[in-house]
């Protein structure tokens, strides 16, 4: 465990992960400077009860490196580009991330980490491993860029828990060097955040950081080869095993599908010509594919770290996904209506589309760069019709035109409190008895929304009044 009596510290950021790495920080010696270029009601009275916790606090200046300063611990999502962190590399200065400062605060006898990325479906596969490790009777938390800040969590005490199951996102991986998991794995690779990274090849990276050090197992996804490029790549323990999850009938050392049954050929006695039933498709909610991969991949990581087939299952059976992701809304005259609001990319749209059969789609929103041609080409053969929505909604409609064109499309140009109910009323207007009316926006919801969460509970009582009316 690192010492912290005495130390310099500025803190970036007054967010959750950010308060949370101040606390512990001052509560174990360091004197404590937190910086943040906001200067709002919230951000002043965050800073006053740090302040009278005994710490420092800067706003309106997030630029300037505190006099004196020997570490930066930053929040997710300040960019390495940002000027404190210039300062600090000029000054020769370590910046690092929450996470790494949970890691460096765990003790001897802490509870193993399994660790989980990856561009889509990070959040479920955690809680589905959580949910898995607490029918093994493990005392087990959901936990990283999830829930309780993870530094709150280590700091309960080594014996608090038997086992975290712990989320990570890009940037959280960027500055956690130091981070060494039992067992981990890559769910996807797509591009997303480059923006952040610089680069595909460095996003790639950040994520791969995930297998450094792995002990036991790196769970990558057979159908996406970028996943096992990384696992390749990493340095690992001696000892340590590629494992691979897919939505076909599993290899040696992989997890997979046969006849709607989840199977293990990875951790039998003899993984040639034994295969251990874990669990049915039918015991996945929803047993979407993707969905499906979510959870080998959790059942992977449980099993690496000793889990019973029987836990695998009973695991499965007991979870259910939060809201937004894939989740039915209702039945209408015969029609099904999914809120996927959490498809705030591209990656994550193609597969709630390949979900169903014949959908009316409602997309659009905030692009962040993306194309949508191969999504569109790729969808096109299962689409009833499309409304779009949002500030970037002529990309898809373009991409549209071009790989769909006899798709009927209805285009809103409106962006006020009741876009969403006009863009549910025609989608029911496309749709037949035994469509799917899916919305996947594959774009971010800032443009009409708070958040995807607001954009899918517009969907929800959109839906509910369309029905209330039916």
């Amino acid at each position: 465990m690192t010492s912290w009596q005495g130390r310099n510290v500025t803190v970036a950021g007054l967010g959750v992960s950010g308060v949370s790495a101040a606390r512990a920080l001052a509560g174990l010696g360091a004197a404590v400077t937190v910086v943040d270029g906001g200067d709002g009601e919230t951000h002043r009275a965050r800073a006053a009860e740090l302040a009278d916790s005994g710490m420092s606090v800067r706003l309106g200046d997030a630029e300037t490196l505190p006099e004196g300063t020997d570490l930066v611990v930053t929040s997710p999502g300040w960019k390495p580009s940002s000027p404190l962190f210039v300062a600090a590399a000029a000054a020769g200065v370590d910046v690092v991330g929450d996470v790494e400062i949970a890691w460096r605060l765990r003790g001897p006898d802490a509870a193993p980490w399994l660790a989980i990325t990856g561009t889509n479906g990070k959040t479920t596969t955690t809680q589905m491993l959580a949910s898995i490790l607490a029918a093994a009777g493990l005392r087990t938390a959901a936990v990283g860029n999830i829930g309780t800040p993870i530094v709150d969590v280590v700091l309960e005490g080594d014996d608090a828990y038997d086992v975290l199951a712990v989320e990570l996102s890009s940037y959280q991986l960027h500055w956690a060097p130091s981070l060494r998991a039992h067992s981990a794995a890559v769910l996807n690779l797509a591009p997303d955040h480059l923006d952040w990274h610089g680069s595909m090849e460095a996003y790639a990276a950040d994520k791969g950081r995930i297998y450094e050090g792995n002990q036991v197992a790196c769970v990558y996804n057979v159908a996406d080869k970028a996943t096992e490029d990384l696992v390749r790549e990493a340095d690992v323990e001696e000892g340590c095993r590629a494992i691979g999850f897919t939505l076909n009938a599993p290899a040696p050392s992989q997890l997979g599908v046969v006849d709607g049954i989840l199977v293990d050929r990875a951790f039998v006695p003899d993984r040639q010509k034994q295969a251990q039933e874990l669990a049915e498709v039918a015991d996945v909610s929803p047993p979407a594919p993707h969905n499906i991969a979510n959870a080998l991949a959790a059942a992977g990581l449980a099993r690496a770290f000793g889990v019973q087939a029987t836990a695998v299952r009973e695991g499965l059976r007991a979870f259910r996904p939060d809201a937004h992701r894939i989740e039915h809304i209702a039945d209408v005259d015969g029609v099904a209506y999914i809120d996927d609001s959490k498809a705030t990319n591209t990656h994550a749209a193609q597969a709630s589309l390949a979900a169903y059969e014949s959908i009316v789609w409602i997309a659009g929103g905030l692009a962040k760069g993306a194309t949508f041609d191969e999504l569109v080409a790729g969808a096109a053969a299962r689409l009833r019709g499309v409304v779009l929505i949002g500030a970037d909604r002529a990309l898809i409609r373009e991409a549209l035109a071009r790989h769909a064109p006899e798709v009927p499309v209805v285009d809103l140009d409106r962006t006020d409190t009741g876009a969403m109910s006009e863009a549910v009323r025609q989608a029911a207007r496309l749709a037949r008895p035994g469509d799917t009316v899916l919305m996947a926006p594959a774009c971010a919801s800032m443009d009409m929304f708070t958040n995807y969460n607001k954009r899918g509970d517009a969907f929800a009582a959109a839906v509910r009044e369309l029905g209330a009316s039916a």
